[in-house]
């Protein structure tokens, strides 16, 4: 072991901490190029997010593809927060599970950070106070550098001291892992770019953790090694993505009320229009983004915003959604265009705001009371996001009906690699069936909700098209064709089957599942969607090597194309993988399709972690290798 020198021109710390890497004997130190994952154990508010994601984005820049994720607390500063970064030359996005190095620097989560490691992990941490032989583990290599006896030698500033203790480790782990120090400080050029006194400070605290690794710390066996295998994606998080969608898709207004995670939408909504929607000449902003008082009223308003004729979307997760079913179901049944992007996160009741799952399914498609039904569209990463957020505009428009996008906190939040969006500037949304003035002064015949080109849909008109024509009464209330209001039977039972055909037509109009067939003929298909995608194909590659092949269906919406039922009928046992507790996207195929329920196999992730590809492989082998009595079908973990 090696003293500490402590930085030049800063008195020597008065301690006798050292700098130290011990490894037992035996131990093989996991070593790998390119493909290891790293999680950082810090305390919330202690300014290592940004610290963290600088880490990830040098990685990045070095051509080597990382997929990172935050986990944080959901309520007061001082709680554990995480950072888990996979690096993966291979490019796989989903989490892998398990851990080759923990970066703790959080006394609190010490020994379940510590218990995480894969054996022959690495285990870095603040060696300023020593810590007793029971706190480390005979099977991994640790590595001790006395961060905030360093920090205090050059900072006089608590605070500095604690942000820039962050930096300094940084800078240690480049060294340590091969990350090149050039590559950061470009990073921290344009993060501070006019602010050279920032730069410069920051630029130190790096130095002071590159200098000390080099001289009393060896190299390990996890490397980066420069590649080039991003191309040309893009690193961006969801809800940016679905923000700058809605812009694309022509949304003007949005109406909002703050919840976790969704609340980045509305923000980065309004971003983009300070960019894209304020008249360069006048300075007149061509948008209208309303903070409303709750979730009932931002949903009025964009209801009303939709009725008006207007592109109107509003941003929530499935608290907002539960407050929110009045309206939607008025939206449903007056049939009013209205977007809604639900970022879901871990419930029931407020449940676990910061953490991640699919649990909204069932209350999304079915929401609000009596008969409804609503379309889903599935995004599987933030590229998806932009597209889909756009194309909800239109399918609302088309099919005059609510639209929901389903992300969730692991799209939404954190940042993705994703292919660049694109977006055909000859495009023309599609405001569906809109009857113009001139149509009505030629006497066409107006009736609201009559369907008179046999697919459910009904004509509108929007406020002050005609003088004295087109106009009508909106209700939720019981009507006619014609909109008046009426409590006859055949009247009520003609707008529901209306209704029920007009979502049969959404199911060609929504985007279509992608199917992935096997390598070899197989009788077992598994179904997934949205964010458990990345895992899932990575998944499919280790079950494959296995010997174990199945077709996949990736849903991208509901109601469920045709395609769905084939696939189905074409497999003699099909896994559902769904991040909830109830199996909610089985429950829905059961009911929608008519489905024997024994064949569908239940893989059930529902702690609030994303899912991982071990954990896939591992329900799906053992489902397959076991011999199940008739009518067995689960494979499923609590948490």
């Amino acid at each position: 072991m090696s003293a500490v020198r402590p930085p030049e021109g800063a008195k020597a710390p008065s301690g006798g901490s050292e700098a130290h890497e011990v490894a037992s004997v035996g131990v093989i130190p996991i070593e790998a190029v390119n493909d290891f994952v790293i999680k950082f154990a810090n305390v919330n508010g202690s300014g290592s997010a940004s610290a963290n994601e600088l880490f990830a984005k040098a990685i990045l820049r070095m051509g080597v593809p990382v997929s990172p994720r935050n986990i944080f607390p959901s309520n007061i500063q001082g709680l554990p927060t995480w950072y888990e970064v996979r690096v993966t030359e291979d490019g796989h996005l989903g989490r892998r599970g398990g851990t080759d190095m923990m970066v703790a620097m959080n006394p609190q989560t010490w020994d379940a950070d510590v218990a995480e490691l894969e054996p022959g992990g690495y285990l870095f941490h603040d060696s300023t106070r020593p810590l007793p032989p029971s706190k480390f583990r005979d099977d991994i290599r640790v590595i001790g550098m006395p961060l905030t006896e360093i920090c205090n030698a050059v900072y006089q500033d608590p605070r500095q001291r604690q942000l820039f203790k962050n930096i300094v480790y940084v800078g240690a782990l480049a060294i340590l892992l091969g990350i090149e120090p050039e590559v950061v400080e470009k990073l921290f050029g344009e993060q501070y770019k006019g602010k050279e006194k920032l730069l410069a400070s920051n630029v130190q605290a790096l130095h002071l953790g590159c200098d000390f690794a080099r001289e009393n710390l060896e190299p390990l066996g996890l490397r980066v090694r420069r590649a080039d295998r991003v191309g040309d994606r893009i690193f961006v998080d969801g809800n940016s993505a679905a923000a700058l969608g809605c812009v694309y898709g022509g949304a003007t207004v949005a109406a909002w009320y703050p919840i976790t995670p969704s609340s980045s939408v509305a923000e980065a909504f309004q971003k983009y229009c300070a960019k894209f929607r304020v008249d360069p000449a006048t300075g007149q902003h061509r948008f209208a983004i309303v903070q409303a008082e709750d979730e009932l009223a931002s949903i009025g308003m964009v209801v009303g915003a939709g009725w008006n004729g207007a592109r109107a979307f509003t941003a929530t997760s499935g608290p907002g959604i539960s407050l929110m079913a009045e309206f939607i179901g008025l939206a449903y049944f007056a049939e009013i265009p209205v977007t809604l992007i639900n970022v879901q996160r871990g419930g029931p009741s407020t449940g676990m705001p910061t953490r991640t799952q699919q649990a909204d399914i069932l209350a999304c498609a079915y929401a609000s009371h009596g008969d409804t039904k609503h379309v889903l569209l599935f995004p599987e990463d933030p590229h998806e996001c932009f597209e889909h957020a756009a194309a909800a505009l239109d399918l609302a428009d088309r099919l005059q009906t609510p639209v929901f996008l389903m992300t969730d906190l692991d799209i939404g939040m954190n940042q993705r690699l994703c292919a660049p969006f694109a977006w055909d500037d000859s495009k023309a949304y599609d405001r569906g069936k809109v009857m113009s003035a001139e149509e009505l002064e030629a006497g066409r015949d107006f009736g609201r909700y009559k369907d008179v080109d046999g697919d459910g849909i009904p004509w509108r008109t929007l406020p002050g098209t005609h003088p004295s024509k087109g106009s009508y009464f909106t209700r939720g209330t019981t009507r006619d064709a014609y909109a008046r209001y009426s409590e006859r039977g055949p009247d009520y039972i003609y707008n529901m089957e209306r209704l029920l055909k007009k979502f049969a037509t959404a199911a060609a109009l929504v985007p279509q599942p992608v199917l992935r067939p096997a390598a070899e003929k197989t009788e077992l298909g598994v179904i997934y969607f949205g964010s458990t995608s990345p895992s899932m194909h990575e998944a499919l590659q280790a079950l494959e090597a296995r010997g174990i092949h199945l077709d996949a269906l990736r849903l991208r919406a509901f109601p469920f194309p045709q395609s769905v039922v084939q696939f189905l009928a074409q497999h003699r046992q099909v896994f559902v993988v769904e991040q909830n507790r109830d199996a909610q996207m089985r429950s829905l195929l059961v009911n929608e399709l008519d489905i024997d329920p024994a064949r569908l196999v239940r893989v059930l992730h529902f702690d609030g972690t994303p899912i991982t590809a071990r954990f896939i492989v591992q329900a799906i082998a053992a489902h397959v290798h076991k011999a199940q009595p008739a009518g067995a079908a689960d494979a499923k973990e609590t948490a």
